[in-house]
């Protein structure tokens, strides 16, 4: 007797417009999964959906929506309630950096990218994992950084946004074992990407020294990885040889060692 196909995975992407979250969703796409695509630009989420829509034959809704507003994350529950969609994979790609002094950035800025990066990221995980543990299958996919090792002198609150993510995910990973349902953190490096622009990053040794900018992947070979780690249910994966030996620098070198290293390595050319 034939078995019957097995339903389409649907996936939520946030930060879906560009970049990383982009092609996470034309990967995701191929592989036939239906998707929601979130972002504050609707006018990019509608073009990469009729992209996808015309290529893989998939369904695609599109949600525009602003992670900076608090409980931003409860308003996207209620809207794919309403469209009665089951969420199986999401994709909490959504994130933004600052370069500079702590103290000499603007404070309202650091409290957005604490909302996006954790907060955010933190009620959207609460709100559709109860539903993928109830169907007994589910894949959360949150896209950390290598910068989730370290210390960040002129990103400090990046770095420290990115370690509650790759802490948060370990987790989870962990209290979800055994319940078909799994938690990946994909640990990238700098990516080619609009992220160091709109960071303020032109000036950073990170994007001009010799080794550092051999590190720097494309977007699409950076979310093929993360894919592939997320559906073999990977708890942590991180993205090229040269990221991985950087996330060993704690264990290598005293504590104290490490946030003086980095910020050289940050600092202005």
């Amino acid at each position: 007797m034939t078995q019957p196909a097995p339903t389409p995975s649907t996936a939520l992407i946030t930060g879906a417009s560009s970049g990383i979250g982009e092609q996470i969703a034309m990967a995701l796409a191929a592989r036939g999964s239906h998707l929601i695509l979130v972002a504050r630009s609707e006018g990019p989420l509608n073009a990469l959906a009729d992209t996808l829509r015309t290529r893989h034959g998939v369904q695609v809704h599109v949600l525009p929506q602003d992670l900076t507003r608090p409980h931003a994350a409860r308003d996207l529950l209620t809207r794919t309630q309403a469209l009665n969609l089951n969420v199986d994979i999401l994709v909490n790609n959504a994130g933004f950096a600052d370069y500079g002094e702590f103290t000499e950035l603007d404070v309202q800025k650091q409290l957005d990218m604490i909302q996006v990066n954790i907060t955010a990221l933190t009620e959207l995980t609460h709100a559709y994992l109860p539903g993928m543990r109830a169907r007994g299958r589910g894949r959360v996919l949150n896209i950390a950084s290598t910068a989730a090792f370290l210390p960040g002198p002129l990103m400090a609150v990046y770095y420290a946004t990115k370690a509650y993510v790759l802490s948060f995910s370990e987790a989870l990973h962990e209290e979800l074992r055994g319940t078909g349902v799994s938690v990946t953190a994909a640990c990238p490096g700098p990516v080619e990407t609009g992220f160091q622009a709109a960071a303020n990053m032109g000036g950073s040794r990170l994007l001009r020294d010799r080794l550092t900018r051999t590190a720097i992947l494309p977007a699409r070979e950076v979310a093929a990885q993360a894919v592939t780690a997320m559906l073999r249910g990977e708890g942590v994966h991180v993205i090229g040889t040269v990221n991985r030996l950087q996330t060993l620098l704690p264990r290598l070198l005293p504590r104290r060692a490490v946030p003086p290293l980095i910020r050289r390595v940050q600092g202005q050319h």
